[in-house]
């Protein structure tokens, strides 16, 4: 399947993404608030460390050699009953001890832990949410791109309902509770399209671990624990200092611009993750893996530049449509954010390697290096000139990032090392 065959059917989610996320977004801002916008953040955070551990890490694994194993479904069947066995007692396990530990969780994660009863909920649904980020996984590696389309499109509107309807009627505890569970809910309409496809059955994902499968996908895990760990955990403790230096409203504006972001780069990024992670998985040749790359700058990066300067042009309509009057002040992130966001993706067009190689050392020494140096730049840079110095933070930071990949990532290629 080709990048710009991808692309489409990926535009075909992201733009209902974008559209549910048009309600979404204006419904949450008039019922919870920008300090319940920052709120929100904390927890989904929260939700993302937790997931991600729960799963034993291994999803991103999963798609690589799904991928790589195409043409061998031996293999394939060993890697998911792995996954799915780590999955399961990781999940069952994780969800017990929220479960004993949900006061202190809140407390910690979203400053009040009378909402310990918010991840109770996370917790009773947590074995399908895991599952459900598991399935999704087989089918990116499996370039079933129909069947992941409709399973992302029935998530976008589990969200836009459930959300919606609880943020309504119970504020920020109703809309904090369809965060929990909105995800788990999709389960079932991803177990349905996976088991429909010819080449699944439900016991390919239980029955064992094999050695190999394990210490194959061990490397990733690593990987996904670091991401899982240090990029949430920068952006909580930006929030925190965000928060408690300028106000909690604050932080909600760098949260609903960081929301704005990741919704309209969302058919870039999507599309890296469906396309690229695998592609780059199957190529083995460096000389094919640069024209890959090149592809990528030549199509994704304009794309993302264009959207950015799109959205920058239109701040004073996006604020006014997506959010309330409450919700101005978030103009003066606008411009660094933007520049950021091209730069992140960028960077990301070469950072994807890392992940398709299992690039251990390299990925989990620039995670832990630039979310803490996100944090700091944003310390800095926030004392310096005040809330436009988080988004200033986001563009030299996410600049850095790109030399170094710049640096790495072609020097190894030059060697052959990939």
């Amino acid at each position: 399947m080709t990048l710009i065959k991808t692309s489409l059917l990926n535009g075909i989610a992201v733009i209902i993404k974008i559209l549910t996320l048009l309600g979404l977004n204006k419904i949450l801002a008039i019922y919870v608030g920008p300090s319940g916008y920052a709120a929100l953040g904390q927890f989904q955070n929260a939700v993302q460390m937790i997931t991600t551990f729960a799963s034993g890490a291994i999803n991103t694994g999963v798609t690589k050699y799904t991928a790589e194993y195409y043409d061998d479904e031996e293999r394939q069947h060993r890697v998911w009953r792995t996954s799915g066995t780590v999955a399961l007692i990781g999940s069952l396990t994780t969800a017990v001890l929220v479960i004993a530990f949900n006061q202190p969780l809140a407390g910690w994660f979203l400053k009040d832990e009378t909402l310990g009863s918010v991840f109770v909920w996370f917790a009773a649904t947590l074995v399908l949410f895991v599952f459900n980020t598991l399935l999704l996984a087989i089918l990116n590696g499996k370039k079933e791109i129909r069947r992941y389309v409709i399973a992302n499109i029935a998530g976008s509107l589990f969200a836009l309902v459930v959300t919606s309807i609880m943020a309504v009627q119970l504020g920020l505890y109703g809309a904090l509770i369809a965060l929990a569970i909105y995800q788990s809910l999709t389960f079932f309409v991803t177990l349905l399209l996976t088991y429909k496809a010819p080449w699944f059955k439900l016991g390919y994902l239980v029955g064992g671990i094999d050695k190999q499968a394990a210490k194959n996908l061990a490397k990733y895990t690593a990987m996904a624990l670091t991401s899982a760990a240090c990029v949430p955990l920068s952006h909580i403790l930006i929030r925190n200092h965000l928060g408690e230096t300028l106000g909690w409203d604050v932080a909600g504006y760098w949260e609903a611009m960081w929301r704005l972001s990741a919704a309209y780069l969302m058919l870039v990024t999507t599309t890296l993750s469906v396309y690229y992670l695998p592609k780059l998985s199957e190529l083995q040749e460096a000389a094919a893996i640069k024209r890959e790359i090149i592809q990528g700058y030549k199509i994704i990066l304009p794309v993302a530049a264009t959207c950015g300067l799109i959205i920058y042009l239109l701040r004073d309509f996006i604020i006014r449509m997506l959010f309330t009057a409450d919700f101005a002040p978030m103009e003066a992130l606008f411009a660094w954010q933007m520049v950021g966001d091209t730069l992140k993706i960028g960077s990301w067009i070469l950072a994807y390697l890392m992940l398709g190689k299992a690039m251990v050392k390299l990925f989990i020494a620039s995670e832990i290096i630039f979310s803490a140096t996100f944090y700091g730049l944003t310390i800095i840079l926030v004392k310096a000139i005040g809330l436009e110095g988080v988004a200033l933070a986001h563009s030299l930071n996410y600049l850095m990032y790109w030399l170094l990949m710049a640096v790495f990532i072609l020097k190894a290629l030059n060697k052959q090392r990939i």
